[in-house]
């Protein structure tokens, strides 16, 4: 695939980016560059190679699934201003 003066004018409008005559003409071979490198990827065989998620193995970290300190709502509800059948109460919000 080669890419033109004209596909990076269209590809700078789709993005929203303001480019100049000769910021075009740079970037077609830079272009043309990444995609020779991409197409070189592809050459690669890959077929022995597993699929993999992380290069590093990471192993999930958990901690216990305790409850340390439950069994307190009477106290933090002691702290709101208004509460009713064990809810926070707040004022009825309506636009």
């Amino acid at each position: 695939m080669s890419v033109n003066s004209a596909t990076v004018r269209k590809i700078a409008s789709l993005a929203r980016i303001a480019v100049t005559d000769d910021q075009v003409a740079a970037m077609v071979p830079e272009l043309n560059n990444i995609l020779g490198w991409i197409e070189q990827l592809g050459e690669v065989d890959t077929s022995a190679v597993e699929p993999m998620t992380v290069v590093i193995p990471n192993k999930l970290r958990l901690r216990d699934d305790i409850v340390t300190d439950g069994n307190i709502r009477d106290a933090i509800l002691a702290n709101a201003p208004a509460s009713e059948c064990g809810f926070f109460a707040v004022p009825k919000v309506i636009e």
